[in-house]
């Protein structure tokens, strides 16, 4: 005899765990407007009227008895919660199938810490509130694509699940924009718009666990006191193998085979062998630059450039014979360019690199020619080398624009180029273990035209290299100054990795789409909006650019793969090579015969990238209406590699999000002797952050500021936004580590060889000036007002024309002193005048016209750097010896900010004589002095030098 208990009441099963979660919050909702309205909309900048909806952290967490009400309907919901996770792993479980088991351990994650983020409000304690929501999150993704993946052939089930799914993850951007409106910018309103979106969340996300209740319609649970078994009743007419195709219709494919590990590090060491090429290839710019700048002009190893057209000798039967059979050795040799960190000399170093990166093409380029004969298995290779772009903006945005394992990286800089070897090293094995499916005879597709292909591979790889292999790229290129009003590069970064995530995901699912003149058409309006617009309207058109250059990858290489690899990435690549050194000179012009031809002219260089990225669609689209070679168009048959590329591209998001998180913005800029209202200004050349070692400088820079305790400081050569600078920017760095706003001064679209500013005071406004340089190279200008301790405070950083071209440098002379004087209020010069003191341009800075003084006159052994003030009290005046991180020294000043009207007054009129009457130190106060880590023969390298002290003065 058997006791058994049936559960199938699907009614009852489909409504306790939505009902009693949404009970939960509404009731929380209900009993905290009624009781406590003006204090839960109440955030910490504005309360009732701006904000009038709470936040759901507010609801559930900061009263009684809400906060109680809540924990009590959201406790008898977990159990249910447990049980939802156990269910469907039971439902969805089968022999030989670990996916089941990797989505129940992520459910079973997700809801212990939907219990933490919940039962640890806010108030409790703010940062494992955070931790714990955003852990909830995380594991919300893998969940959710699981449960999609893994859903029986209930088409109605997976249409919901889609719907909710794209719901709840499409919330999140309005989510977060709104979240920083409120946080960053502190717009009124902004957190309550965030709160409505914050609800929706709750909603979409018990939604689509409710879902799961269609899935249990079949589904039956028993209770026997004996070994027995069922299936449920299956109340469906409709055959297994019917659902199964309707779901394969409606999962578009990509789920219908099941989770292999093998394939999974398939596809991981594809990726990552992808990362380590844009790894070596973005590198080789930089190491490169660094002769021209120490040159001061053509070195001759700039003609590495040229490493990249090694697929032209594929070109060679013989050598493309040997090469096709030797792909592994190919791959395994291109990591000298990884290597290469562990070779101190710089020519050594790069020459390196340039052997990496010509093994690096000729590797890949053998590869996509061979894996060719495969549509399926030439797919994997093309999403490898795409995604691997995206993982190495990831990466720069985790290392703050700096790639952890280029050969300007190690230990001391915060390198990981150790590690990123040895997994190069394994995925090297990985990625060549299969053999090469074309050898000696390959099968080429005559039907297009190589040459088309191949000016389409040159202007894409321009596109992918200039503007997205760092996400703050194109952020800079609509950044204007402040008050901001555009997208910030620690806040808004990821806005351009979704948009590389969409353009990858049309371009395999909807390449037909992606090769369209429609398309080119949205393409050519994003660069040009990118191009003409600043702000938020120009990043729209960088978001759309991006899409498309990532969608348009994927059919562009896959058709060139199939042609003569000699042209179309021999080819291909020189083309690359020549917009490389066109988008240099337009800055570059007075360094190259011919340069003034294309001096300023970004426009050019857009425009060409986009015709040679049409002629490559143009390839297509007349390749693709040949019936006879209808080939070139057929889909891949087996498309089971997809599921895992997707993995790939959630996984790297969420590390994106994850670094986004620990990235954002503390709001914590304190200055350092606040209390005797005194503050420090610097001015330092940092030579494009590339120290005399060829070592990326920013650890050093950092440490110095430090510990000079600067509180303002102005930068210049600091534009790093370009191939061969490797699209860095060192201001994110600085600024985050040492808590500091910043301006960035003129972006990469600006034809400058850049300025910015760092402060410790709140900028209030910005603007940004390129002076009159008729002959030579633009000089950039920052104007910006400080609130320095409830005084604005105007500070201006300048860098001056090149000693070859006076006429430019006058003109500049007489524009900053008439930007200066027309400025009432106290004002220090940062500045690179390239002048003698006292003589020439000197005396029209320094005028009745500017109203500047010289913080010290009597230091006669400057040229390029000045420090100019009025309407302050200088007390202190400094230079610091760079060690071996720049050219140029560290020009150091200290003043102090008067506290009433009166003695605002008095600091514009002092007589010079007083004004510059020198005392020793022990004559101002103790928070007036520069630190004395630096006396002697101070620290690593820096030291008081010229004077062998600081300089103090009072009056």
């Amino acid at each position: 005899m058997t006791s058994t208990a049936r559960y199938k009441d699907k009614d009852a099963r489909r409504g306790p765990v939505l009902q009693r979660q949404v009970v939960a919050f509404l009731s929380a909702l209900i009993v905290g407007s009624s009781l406590h309205y003006r204090k839960i909309v109440q955030n910490e900048w504005y309360g009732f009227p701006d904000e009038w909806f709470p936040s759901v952290s507010a609801t559930i967490g900061d009263r009684y008895p809400e906060r109680s009400i809540f924990m009590i309907f959201i406790a008898i919901t977990s159990g249910p919660r447990f049980a939802l996770v156990g269910l469907w792993y039971l439902l969805t479980a089968k022999p030989g199938r670990t996916l089941p088991k990797a989505i129940a351990i992520s459910g079973l994650v997700r809801t212990l810490t939907c219990g933490g983020w919940t039962y640890i409000t806010s108030t409790d304690d703010h940062d494992w509130h955070d931790i714990l929501m955003i852990s909830y999150l995380v594991f919300t993704i893998p969940w959710t694509a699981g449960c999609i993946a893994l859903s029986p052939p209930n088409a109605k089930a997976i249409k919901y699940r889609k719907y909710l799914a794209g719901g709840f993850f499409g919330t999140l951007v309005p989510l977060v924009y709104f979240f920083i409106q409120h946080k960053v910018h502190r717009v009124p309103g902004a957190y309550t718009t965030y709160a409505f979106f914050e609800w929706s969340l709750i909603l979409l996300d018990v939604g689509f666990d409710a879902v799961t209740a269609l899935d249990f319609d079949t589904f039956e649970v028993v209770v026997r006191d004996v070994k027995g078994a069922t299936k449920g009743a299956n109340t469906s007419s409709v055959p297994t193998a019917v659902l199964e195709k309707v779901k394969d219709k409606a999962t578009a494919g990509i789920f219908s085979a099941g989770f292999r590990l093998g394939d999974a590090l398939d596809i991981a060491a594809d990726v990552y062998h992808g990362f380590v090429f844009w790894s070596i290839l973005t590198s080789l710019g930089v190491v490169v630059w660094y002769f021209p700048l120490w040159h001061m002009g053509i070195s001759g190893f700039e003609v590495l450039v040229m490493t990249t057209v090694a697929p032209a000798i594929l070109g060679i039967k013989s050598v493309r014979f040997k090469i096709l059979k030797n792909q592994r050795l190919t791959h395994l040799l291109s990591l000298t360019g990884l290597a290469a960190y562990l070779i101190e000399d710089p020519i050594c170093r790069l020459f390196a690199v340039g052997f990496g990166v010509w093994m690096s093409c000729l590797g890949w380029a053998a590869t996509l020619y061979s894996d060719s004969a495969q549509p399926a298995r030439l797919e994997t290779r093309v999403l490898a080398w795409v995604i691997g772009l995206l993982m190495s903006s990831v990466a720069k945005f985790a290392w703050h624009t700096n790639n952890p394992i280029w050969p300007i990286m190690h230990a001391a800089n915060g390198g990981w180029n150790g590690t990123g070897l040895i997994l190069a090293v394994l995925a090297v094995l990985r990625f060549t273990r299969r053999a090469p499916l074309q050898g000696g005879k390959p099968v080429e597709d005559k039907s297009g035209s190589a040459l088309l292909s191949a000016f389409g591979i040159g202007g894409l790889f321009f596109g992918l290299h200039s503007l997205l292999s760092d996400t703050s790229t194109m952020i800079l290129w609509v950044w204007d100054g402040y008050p901001i009003r555009g997208p910030v590069s620690n806040v808004h970064a990821w806005y351009t990795i979704a948009a590389m995530t969409a353009g990858v995901v049309v371009g395999v699912s909807r390449p037909a789409l992606a090769r369209t003149w429609t398309a080119y058409g949205v393409g050519c309006v994003g660069a040009a909006v990118l191009t003409l617009y600043h702000q938020w309207f120009g990043y729209y058109g960088a978001l759309t650019l991006a899409a498309y250059l990532m969608a348009i990858s994927i059919p562009l290489i896959s058709s060139a793969a199939k042609k003569s690899p000699a042209t179309t990435f021999g080819l291909g690549f020189l083309i690359y090579n020549f917009l490389v050194l066109f988008h240099v000179w337009v800055v570059a012009y007075a360094f190259v015969p011919g340069g003034p031809l294309v001096r300023e002219h970004t426009d050019w260089v857009m425009i060409t990238m986009m015709l040679l990225i049409g002629a490559g669609v143009f390839g297509l689209v007349s390749q693709r209406a040949k019936s006879a070679h209808k080939i070139a168009d057929r889909r891949p048959v087996n498309t089971s590699h997809r599921k895992y590329h997707l993995a790939a591209l959630g996984i790297l998001n969420i590390l994106f999000l994850c670094a986004n998180f620990l990235r954002f913005p503390t709001n914590d800029y304190k200055p350092y002797h606040a209390e005797d209202r005194v503050f420090t200004a610097g001015i330092w050349t940092i030579h494009f952050s590339l120290d005399n070692d060829m070592w990326s400088s920013e650890y050093r820079m950092r440490d110095l500021i430090k510990e000079m305790e600067i509180d303002v400081i102005g930068l210049l050569e600091s534009d790093l936004q370009r191939i061969i600078m490797g699209n860095r920017d060192t201001t994110q760095f600085l600024a985050e580590d040492l808590g500091m706003y910043v301006d960035y001064g003129p972006g990469p679209n600006k034809h400058t060889w850049g300025a910015a500013l760092l402060s410790k005071f709140p900028i209030l406004n910005s603007t940004h000036h390129l002076l009159p340089s008729p002959v030579g190279e633009l000089a950039p200008a920052i104007h910006a007002t400080l609130d320095v301790y409830g005084t604005p405070v105007d500070v201006f950083v300048f860098h001056s024309g090149q000693e070859e071209d006076p006429e430019d440098r006058r003109l500049q002379s007489e524009y900053l002193a008439k930007l200066m004087g027309s400025s009432p209020r106290p004002s220090i010069l940062l500045s690179y005048l390239v002048t003698d003191p006292l003589k020439g341009n000197y005396n029209t800075y320094v005028s009745d016209v500017s109203g500047m003084h010289d913080v010290d006159a009597t230091d006669d052994d400057r040229w390029c750097e000045y420090i100019l003030f009025k309407g302050l009290r200088r007390t202190g005046y400094a230079r610091v010896s760079r060690s071996t991180i720049t050219d140029t020294e560290l020009q150091v000043a200290k003043f102090h900010v008067p506290a009433s009207e009166e003695e605002r007054a008095r600091t514009w009129t002092v007589p010079k004589e007083l004004r510059d009457r020198r005392v020793q130190e022990d004559e101002v106060p103790a928070g007036w002095r520069f630190p004395g880590l630096f006396r002697g023969e101070g620290v690593r390298g820096h030291a008081y030098h010229v004077f062998n002290e600081p300089r103090y003065y009072n009056f």
